[in-house]
């Protein structure tokens, strides 16, 4: 089933310095998705791109025991902080996607990874390296794809938000070729944001933008049961 969501805030008050994500709409989504799931107390829970750490301490907040992961130290840095002003246990590692935890498995992984399609053809550099993610936008999508499956436990499951301009599909099939069962839980349309507007010209020209200047937002959950 895919649900029309309407989002609730993720708490207020977390500190976000530059080149740090806020939490935006996406995040909002995700913590929707993760409140649905019924985590139960001592869950083991990974947040992968952690950013400031949102999404990690919702979980906690929920009960499960949570490890986030950052290739930024900034973010980890922050996310370590926030959690230290919230009063939650959040283990809060340095390393890229799933490479920091090979040793672990986990109940539940989510991740609200960099996805915005970017006319760059170099890694992007400073702040923008909490939002773009290559010129198809599946830079980190893709590696998320591959490795989140291999640090699930036999009944995990995986919650994956993204933009519809990196091809929806495309993540399903991924998913469904790693051997989980994937399906849209949620679905959003938000107009579009600074950066998106600021590449209308080179989206236009990859069909990537909408007459109405909207991007849709998905939640994919992918399980192993």
């Amino acid at each position: 089933m895919t649900t029309e969501t309407t989002t609730a805030p993720v708490p207020p008050r977390l500190m976000t310095p530059p080149g740090v994500y806020e939490p935006q709409h996406d995040t909002r989504l995700l913590a929707d998705a993760l409140r649905r799931e019924g985590i139960r107390p001592g869950a083991d829970v990974l947040d992968v791109g952690t950013g400031s750490g949102a999404l990690a301490l919702e979980a906690a907040r929920l009960g499960a025991s949570v490890t986030a992961v950052d290739i930024s130290w900034r973010a980890v840095l922050t996310a370590r902080f926030n959690a230290w002003c919230s009063r939650q246990r959040v283990e809060v590692r340095h390393g890229d996607l799933t490479g920091a935890v090979r040793d672990r498995s986990f109940d539940l992984v989510i991740s609200n990874p960099p996805y915005v399609p970017s006319p760059g053809r170099w890694p992007p550099r400073g702040a923008a390296r909490a939002w773009d993610a290559g010129q198809d936008g599946r830079a980190l999508l893709d590696r998320v794809c591959a490795e989140a499956p291999e640090v699930l436990r036999p009944t995990g499951a995986l919650l994956l938000v993204h933009s519809g301009l990196c091809g929806v599909e495309d993540t399903l099939t991924r998913l469904k070729g790693a051997g989980l069962s994937a399906e849209v839980t949620d679905r959003t349309s938000i107009p579009f944001g600074p950066v998106l507007r600021s590449r209308l010209t080179w989206l236009r020209g990859r069909g990537l933008s909408a007459a109405d200047l909207r991007e849709e937002l998905v939640v994919i959950r992918a399980s192993k049961e």
